[in-house]
């Protein structure tokens, strides 16, 4: 199981690194646009966009904001399960650490299976899915990148000028890059990881994600840094709320 979470964890750091690298194709998306990916993924929320920017009259600056946040309100459900699962995780964390001071040798496969069987025991008792905390995450990433290259790819948003700068060159001002990055290290703060306050090398990763940020902002269009910054506040206010309505009683000691 930690395993699993671990593949989660750097499949969603090689997926980062591939949208602030831009390694995919950026040819401009139209309806005319092969592939799945294109057709049915990308398009959509270009098409999207361009529709909300005809209610917003022309202003693109608003209308990515306005689909960050519907976005961010569709995979509520996501989020509301993700939470859910990592609250009862947590809820566990004392009856597993016993398991594993129980035994000492994890290494020996008598010992590993037994921890294991009980371990799992421990989930089934309290009716709790290790699995279903990755998974939504796992199939929230796909949207969001969807969402990332259809901002990328429609030529309509880099001629438009928004607040202080132009959606499609860099901030000059560089705030929202440091903006961006600011709230994604608030974002590891106000969700508990167990796993990675165990870890500290996945720590170090969380910690060294939000320079990634900063450091991709500053070069790339200042369109993109906006969503990151409008998805990211959305984000952390949505898991400060979930986390307290969700959060159980014998976790606030």
């Amino acid at each position: 199981m930690k395993r699993f979470r671990k593949y989660a964890l750097w499949l969603s750091i090689v997926a980062l690194m591939l949208v602030l690298s831009g390694c995919t194709n950026t040819d401009p998306i139209t309806s005319e646009s092969t592939g799945i990916w294109n057709h049915f993924f990308v398009y959509p929320f270009s098409w999207l966009i361009l529709l909300v920017a005809k209610v917003t009259f022309g202003n693109f600056g608003l209308a990515i904001i306005l689909v960050t946040i519907m976005i961010r309100i569709l995979i509520l459900p996501l989020m509301i399960k993700q939470v859910k699962s990592s609250v009862a995780m947590r809820a566990l964390q004392p009856q597993m650490e016993k398991i594993r001071k129980k035994y000492k040798n994890p290494k020996d496969p008598a010992q590993a299976q037994k921890m294991q069987a009980e371990t799992m025991a421990l989930y089934q008792k309290n009716g709790v899915n290790p699995l279903s905390g990755c998974l939504p995450a796992l199939i929230q990433m796909p949207i969001l990148m969807a969402f990332y290259y259809a901002i990328r790819r429609t030529p309509e948003i880099a001629s438009q000028q928004f607040l202080w700068f132009g959606l499609g060159a860099p901030d000059p001002s560089l705030v929202l890059p440091v903006l961006a990055g600011l709230i994604t290290f608030l974002q590891t703060k106000v969700t508990p990881n167990p796993a990675m306050d165990q870890n500290p090398s996945m720590k170090m990763v969380f910690y060294i994600m939000p320079v990634m940020i900063i450091t991709a902002g500053i070069g790339l269009p200042a369109v993109l840094p906006l969503y990151w910054v409008i998805s990211g506040v959305f984000s952390v206010i949505q898991t400060y709320i979930l986390y307290k309505v969700y959060q159980k009683p014998e976790l606030a000691k």
